[in-house]
């Protein structure tokens, strides 16, 4: 399988494409995600039988989750090479053009951040996507014409983080839809200990389920935890990432034991001691702790709401009871 980036200088890499990479490349690799795994495998397995490319996917949940890796999983399933964009960077139809146009028969686009897209630029790809065609016009205004290429069947990948961002006509295009879920305890000391063999790190298993407690049940967040906590191993001369080693390391990066940060904290104080608790705007919580709203909603909220610290109401954000606690504040009357 091949990858490549269609956006910027529409370099090719190489065959393998990163060495030593941590990211599973199969889906007997892929841990977590039991239900959509076996689903794609299904669908995959069916398109190969009927000699068709797959069905265009989305795949939409929280940042971290595996959807770039499924998108890699499913070209290297398929046999197939797979090129990359990313939504804001296609900017002008032409971009969009160069990109349907290099694709060979079967290959697999991923387009991650696809929520990002333009509203124009989504109308071209409608027909690409129904009909694996594409018109464009060209020319000046005045002179112009429309033009017809007709596009080899491709796969779709497209990852969004905001279903909800999406359009209709677009998202109704999309013939399998999955989301992914906050990953389990067990399921990220699983993936913490493959990334320990393949950074040949050693770690002790109670030190593995500690740091996947502290993860936010995301595998981004345990493999970034992994590699800071191997930094402490290392300078301390040890070859194995000990439970000591590993609790040292979580609180001199201020992550406490059930996973959250000085933001996490910064954010929930915020909305307690100048918002009484809420409930509160996003813009003036936004304001209130310098931190950008989509950042708010795509990294933050996500895992406090999931964990009950959180909730959404119709007049804004309001802490819970739990977070009250959490925090050793006592809730005013």
């Amino acid at each position: 399988m091949k990858e490549e980036s269609v956006i910027g200088n529409f370099s090719l890499m190489d065959d393998k494409t990163i060495d030593n990479t941590i990211r599973p490349e199969t889906i007997d690799e892929y841990i977590g995600q039991t239900d959509v795994k076996e689903n794609i495998r299904v669908f995959v397995d069916a398109a190969k039988m009927r000699k068709e490319s797959l069905d265009h996917v989305l795949l939409y949940g929280p940042p971290g989750l595996g959807k770039t890796t499924l998108a890699f999983i499913i070209a290297h399933e398929l046999g197939t090479n797979i090129k990359t964009a990313s939504g804001p960077s296609i900017e002008k139809s032409g971009d969009l053009a160069a990109i349907l146009s290099s694709l060979e028969p079967g290959d697999v686009l991923f387009i991650d951040e696809i929520h990002r897209m333009p509203r124009y630029i989504e109308e071209i790809l409608y027909p690409a996507m129904e009909d694996f065609s594409l018109d464009i016009i060209v020319g000046s205004e005045g002179n112009s014409r429309n033009i017809k290429i007709d596009l080899p069947p491709f796969t779709l990948v497209g990852a969004t983080t905001r279903a909800g961002d999406l359009s209709s006509p677009l998202r109704d295009r999309f013939g399998i839809i999955s989301k992914l879920q906050f990953y389990t305890v067990e399921e990220l000391r699983d993936i913490i200990k493959r990334t320990s063999r393949v950074l040949e790190m050693p770690i002790a298993e109670d030190a593995a389920l500690e740091l996947a407690k502290r993860s936010r049940g995301t595998p981004r967040v345990a493999n970034r935890l992994f590699k800071r906590v191997r930094d402490f191993a290392m300078v301390k001369k040890s070859k194995e990432i000990t439970l000591d080693i590993t609790n040292e390391a979580l609180e001199r990066l201020k992550v406490d034991k059930i996973g959250l940060d000085s933001t996490d904290r910064e954010l929930l104080l915020a909305i307690i001691n100048r918002f009484n608790g809420g409930p509160v705007g996003i813009e003036a919580l936004s304001s209130s702790i310098g931190e950008e709203v989509t950042t708010i909603e795509d990294v933050y909220e996500p895992y406090l709401l999931q964990i009950g610290l959180l909730k959404r109401t119709a007049r804004g954000r309001v802490v819970t009871d739990a977070a009250y606690e959490l925090l050793g504040i006592e809730k005013r009357k």
